[in-house]
């Protein structure tokens, strides 16, 4: 920031010193005093800086939370699940008592001491409250809602113990969203958040949708290199564009506004870098396997090998993904691949005519099907309505008539949930991380319901598979659960409820100057403490 100056000291020399510096500063070397520190940009709105009780949950929120706090728990780089604030965990054999060693030197911003009673403190706040995060913690609706977690004690300072009403596999993942605040501070919190994180709160403008933070010089893992922070919302592409060419913003991870074309732009200007890492966010389609023609297992099939997926990412996504073969990341402990699917339009058409459609005029006008397959998408996403074109185009070459329908997001949800479709496409962020995710997707008990809008949106039914899925999410022993997931990926794979597309590369544009960054798979903003400015 620049400094005022008194009033007397004001002369022509002065004046004719300043203009100077503005002349020298006129360039790119001098951006950093017009932008009041390094800038962060984000491209949704951040609708609460409260760190454990708003009442919903939004993706920008929880990367502006993640620099200011820590949680007892952590994702790895194998989206599994280990200590952050606390430095052990050890979990009972009848796997009813978690037992949690706090990490020694930890301090909140305001110097005070991080014990155990503090993370009491936020369980019990947490348990206690019907937050948005707080949901996860209970099973049931209504009169048969009943708590996982039974009781949290902290018998001394460096230990707390959480007991289960039952054996419950969640606890550890959805303890990762839980920001540890100090005791007795939540009202306090809404305003001022205070934590342990790497940077300190500073303030909030809601209005403007700027954050301004401050390193935490006493951060247990290292203070960050870089001092000051802003994190500014620039939803607009046009602007979000502008203002990284002007340098007014340091660095954009993940700008969900900008699109393929857009990043490809700003890669050619000579004062940016534009880095591509994996990521997990999955691009896929979803199959009404209630609905003919899609209940029969051979017409999903010929639409997977029908689809030029390494087209559609170079072409569409502009190289900006990576092809799945399954809807967990390839960074995940639980992956493999089960069945993959090439571009082969060949043996679509084959396994159409061993589906009983035969094409009635060889390459003729005429489809296969009398009527089209209904494509729902969000009128809403540019990007969900060019890719639903293609896809048509692609089944249109093997003799699948598509109709592609678009609605409001909220509509097409509904239509999901009532099972009105047949073919959807769709993205899946951070869900798809945990494998327990096959169970939400595809186990019978979570096919939607007039009253319960499950994720099974497939209504995909295999007896066999729910008993995999049962074994798998109730086993703690990674050794054990692995070999299980491996066979319900491959099911997966091979009856094609769901077909994945492409993982979303994690795109990050910064200034040349900007280094250290290393995104992992997950996308979150971890890598922001480890950034230094050249």
């Amino acid at each position: 920031m620049f400094n005022s100056l008194p009033s007397e000291r004001r002369s022509w020399r002065l004046f004719a010193l300043i203009c100077v510096v503005v002349l020298l500063c006129s360039g790119s070397s001098c951006r950093r005093n017009r932008s009041n520190g390094f800038v962060i940009a984000l491209s949704d709105n951040v609708k609460t800086i409260d760190p454990i009780g708003s009442p919903s949950v939004d993706a920008a929120s929880e990367r502006v939370r993640a620099l200011m706090f820590n949680s007892l728990v952590k994702k790895d780089e194998k989206f599994d699940y280990v200590p952050e604030l606390a430095s052990n965990i050890q979990r009972s054999d009848d796997g009813l008592t978690f037992t949690f060693t706090m990490r020694d030197g930890v301090t909140f911003h305001d110097g005070r001491p991080f014990t155990s009673a503090d993370a009491k403190y936020t369980m019990d706040t947490v348990l206690g409250n019907s937050f948005a995060k707080s949901a996860s913690f209970f099973e049931g609706v209504g009169a048969s809602r009943t708590a996982y977690v039974k009781s949290v004690e902290a018998p001394d300072p460096r230990t707390l113990v959480i007991q289960l009403n039952k054996q419950w596999t969640g606890l550890l993942p959805n303890l990762v969203p839980i920001s540890v605040i100090p005791k007795d501070s939540y009202e306090s919190q809404k305003a001022h958040p205070l934590g342990t994180g790497p940077f300190k709160f500073k303030s909030y403008d809601s209005s403007q949708q700027v954050v301004d933070l401050e390193a935490y010089p006493n951060y247990y893992d290292g203070p960050p290199h870089i001092p000051s922070l802003r994190v500014r919302v620039i939803s607009d592409s046009n602007a979000m564009q502008a203002e990284l060419r002007s340098g007014r913003v340091d660095i954009a991870p993940l700008p969900t506004s900008l699109s393929p074309d857009a990043i490809q732009a700003l890669s050619t200007d000579p004062n940016l870098t534009v880095h591509k890492f994996d990521g997990s966010n999955l691009n896929l389609l979803t199959f009404n396997t209630t609905e003919a023609p899609l209940d029969n297992v051979k017409v999903r099939q010929a639409i997977a090998y029908a689809i030029d997926r390494e087209s559609m990412v170079r072409d569409l996504a502009q190289g900006q993904g990576k092809i799945a073969h399954s809807i967990l990341p390839e960074e995940s402990w639980a992956y493999t691949q089960g069945q993959t699917y090439r571009f082969d339009p060949a043996t679509a058409k084959k396994l159409l005519d061993e589906a009983g459609f035969r094409d009635p005029d060889g390459d003729g006008p005429q489809m296969r099907f009398a009527k089209p397959i209904i494509f729902r998408i969000s009128g809403s996403s540019a990007s969900a309505r060019q890719y639903a074109g293609v896809i048509q185009n692609y089944l249109k070459d093997v003799g699948i008539p598509v109709s592609i329908e678009t609605s409001e997001l909220n509509v097409l949800f509904e239509f999901l949930r009532r099972g009105q479709f047949q073919m959807t496409y769709g993205q899946w962020v951070g869900g798809n991380q945990d494998p327990i995710f096959y169970h939400d997707l595809f186990a019978s008990s979570e096919i939607p319901t007039e009253t319960r809008a499950s994720r099974n949106r497939s209504r995909y039914r295999y007896p066999e598979l729910d008993q995999i899925l049962d074994e798998a999410t109730n086993t703690y022993d990674h050794a054990k659960a692995k070999p299980l997931y491996a066979r319900a990926q491959d099911i997966v794979s091979r009856d094609v409820p769901v077909f994945p597309l492409w993982y979303q590369a994690n795109m990050v544009i910064a200034k040349k100057n900007v280094g250290n960054i290393h995104v992992n798979a997950s996308g979150d903003w971890g890598f922001v403490k480890d950034l230094t400015l050249q």
